[in-house]
């Protein structure tokens, strides 16, 4: 199962080098087919590499400027005999780590290292030794990944199982992962798509070539985010064909080669665009070096003629970067590339076919996506009067994945909330909602939700019953809750909205809005005002302070009855229900009353306190604006004629003015005794 994330993206504030990538040594003791760095364990490079001292001096200067996260590769890094001592002084120095490693070296001594909070990815490249020791060259390669990954697991320090596929194992990749599975909950698909050789070997270059997958295998590998547009800026040079420009002014990132040549990223190998820390500062590289190589790349009429101007250019994987180690170019395209960014369009368009849908309500459109097909049973019928074609301006996303992320780990932050159904977490900017049992025995988990900061974006994971509900279709939500309002009540807030105990209809294009808990008769108001008004839905109804004013909105979250609408109108009157023996509507005039009754009925999600700040000004806001009344009925329907002839514009004026239909003299209150046919109680 692949893990889940905290997301953070920077997309304005100061150029700070936050996260730096070290190469230890390009030595390996592998001499795996697709690799396009290493050389052989014995080269006599290593005598041009770093030593401890200079490595430590490059973390401490980035560590000044910025630095807080640095990943630690090769080759294989644990080749060098200091690697212990290096990895105890960059992990010490950082609040994150993440390392690569083909995991044949790791021996009791490493494991114990490897307990320091971070990410450990160790390749693997077969089910079997006799693919996996093919891929490496190397016999006995599967033996001691084997038993590197059981020093993981006796020290209890945890890992990733990186799984990298290519032509000559793409056959095992199933029980690859089977195999990953039975080590570590956390697995990942290492890089699908292989770049030729730094060195230009032509004999490796070939080799490379032919272990690259079919296009098709390749993306069905790493499917496109339809959460997200493709923005990475190092895909979109400028208009004047500077290609690094865009990528340069966004990164925050940077690379150090295991001889000390610093850029901005790991892919670039052309040494002219490489500054030498053992003779520089790490400031001047990063403050001038880097900046400095926007002017130096243009793509020219080669990159102007072809991936410049491509049709495919928002589906491509492209890099200029790539072009270079294909060609020797930077301008240079790249014929595989474009073959897999054909592809990528294709399943674009199916995933946007099979995958997606959207839905709006109340304003807001949830774009909705799914691992798994979407159909026209996968979500229940009333969800079709509130389905799009498109987003609207204001979108939130859901992406549903069926399987569970690791919750064995101490990962999820402090725990803020926990009352079934729910555990709620929040880690750094994200909010992590646990879906538990009220059986405090049950440890069984069917679903975690990943949200953002302001709840606008949601990862779902399910379980496989949670699965088997989605495959049987008509589902009455869209997160899979037992109810969205969770969800929307949390967004509404940000947004001048509230989701309300109450059943909503719109007669002669006004918003009636009837207030109350179950049992109160919101459903039977909502049945005995069929044919005559608009039923928005009979149990929740949504508010929102628009510029216009405020207005009512039809949820899906109906009860009795099914009538449900997407539609909404200004708010002309509040009716706090009671069932009687009579039909009788009061005025509610003291807005103070009229906030202290209506706060009781507000859906609430995960309070804090801003949610209820939010809460609190807006139900003023409607004390303050909407005329308010109790209402009290019976089963007669004659309730029904008291409603259509309410006027809530003459609230001000008395009831007497009202009710011209009805009205008798000065009275405070008026009463219908309309006999009619009687309805059941709902």
């Amino acid at each position: 199962m692949q893990d889940y994330c905290e997301r953070i993206t920077v997309q304005d504030g100061p150029r700070l080098p936050l996260e730096g990538s070290l190469d230890l040594t390009y030595r390996c003791n592998n001499a795996c087919r697709h690799c396009w760095v290493s050389v052989p364990a014995n080269s006599p490079v290593r005598e041009n590499e770093l030593t401890f001292d200079q490595i430590t001096r490059i973390v401490d200067e980035a560590r000044t400027m910025g630095c807080r996260k640095w990943t630690i590769s090769g080759g294989e890094p644990m080749l060098r005999p200091d690697f212990p001592e290096i990895f105890d002084y960059m992990s010490g120095k950082s609040i994150s780590y993440s390392l690569n490693t083909n995991g044949t070296l790791i021996n009791d001594r490493i494991a114990r290292l490897m307990k320091r909070k971070g990410s450990k990815m160790v390749a693997l490249y077969g089910a079997t030794a006799k693919i996996h020791d093919h891929i490496t060259r190397t016999p006995g390669s599967f033996e001691a990944v084997m038993q590197g990954f059981a020093y993981l697991k006796e020290a209890d320090a945890g890992f990733i199982v990186q799984i990298v596929p290519m032509r000559d194992n793409f056959g095992q990749f199933n029980e690859m992962i089977r195999l990953a599975e039975s080590f570590s909950p956390l697995w990942r698909i290492g890089a699908s798509l292989l770049h030729l050789s730094a060195s230009g070997d032509y004999a490796r270059n070939r080799e490379i070539t032919r272990q690259r997958l079919d296009p098709r295998d390749a993306i069905n590998l790493d499917k496109p985010d339809l959460s997200s547009e493709n923005t990475e800026p190092c895909r979109h040079a400028k208009e004047d064909g500077r290609l690094f420009a865009p990528c340069i002014a966004a990164r925050r990132e940077f690379h150090v080669d295991p001889y000390g040549q610093m850029s901005f990223c790991s892919y670039i190998r052309d040494p002219a665009l490489r500054y030498d820390l053992r003779t520089g500062s790490f400031q001047d590289g990063w403050d001038a070096f880097i900046p400095s190589l926007v002017e130096r790349i243009t793509g020219g009429n080669e990159y102007n003629e072809n991936c410049g101007s491509c049709t495919f250019r928002e589906d491509c994987l492209w890099c200029p970067a790539f072009g270079y180690l294909e060609h020797r170019r930077f301008g240079a395209k790249v014929e595989y590339l474009c073959s897999v960014a054909r592809e990528n369009r294709k399943l674009k368009e199916a995933r946007e076919r099979d995958h997606r849908r959207y839905y709006e309500i109340a304003g807001i459109t949830i774009r909705v996506e799914s691992e798994l097909p979407i159909t026209e049973t996968t979500f229940s019928p009333k969800f079709k009067r509130f389905q799009t074609d498109g987003p609207g301006q204001d979108i939130i996303s859901l992406t549903h994945i069926f399987s569970l992320p690791d919750l064995s780990r101490p990962n999820m932050g402090v725990q803020v909330y926990r009352k079934a159904p729910w555990a709620i977490y929040r880690k750094g900017n994200s909010w992590i909602y646990v879906g538990i049992s009220p059986d405090p025995k049950d440890k069984n988990i069917d679903s975690v939700a990943v949200f953002n900061q302001d709840h606008s974006h949601g990862t779902l994971y399910h379980s496989e019953r949670q699965k088997d509900l989605y495959m049987g279709g008509n589902l009455h939500s869209l997160t899979l809750f037992p109810t969205d309002q969770i969800l929307l009540a949390r967004v509404l807030a940000d947004r001048g909205g509230c989701f309300l105990h109450s059943a909503g209809v719109i007669l002669e294009g006004k918003g009636l809005l009837f207030v109350g808990h179950s049992d109160a008769g919101k459903s039977t108001i909502a049945t005995m005002l069929k044919g005559k008004a608009e039923i928005l839905c009979d149990d929740r109804i949504i508010v929102r302070d628009k510029p216009e004013g405020l207005r009512i909105y039809g949820t899906w979250s109906h009860g009795d009855v099914a009538e449900v609408s997407a539609n909404s109108a200004p708010i002309s009157a509040l009716l706090f229900l009671n069932k009687a023996e009579r039909n009788l509507v009061t005025p509610i005039k003291d807005r103070g009353e009229k906030f202290k009754k209506l706060l009781p009925f507000l859906i609430k999600p995960l309070e804090t306190k801003d949610w209820w700040d939010r809460m609190l000004d807006l139900t003023h806001r409607i004390a303050g604006s909407v005329p308010f009344y109790s209402l009290e009925f019976d089963k007669s329907g004659g309730v029904v004629e008291l409603i259509t002839s309410l006027n809530p514009d003459a609230a001000d004026r008395g009831l007497c003015d009202n009710f011209p239909a009805l009205a008798g003299g000065g009275c405070c209150r008026i009463e219908a005794n309309i006999k009619s046919k009687a309805y059941p109680e709902r």
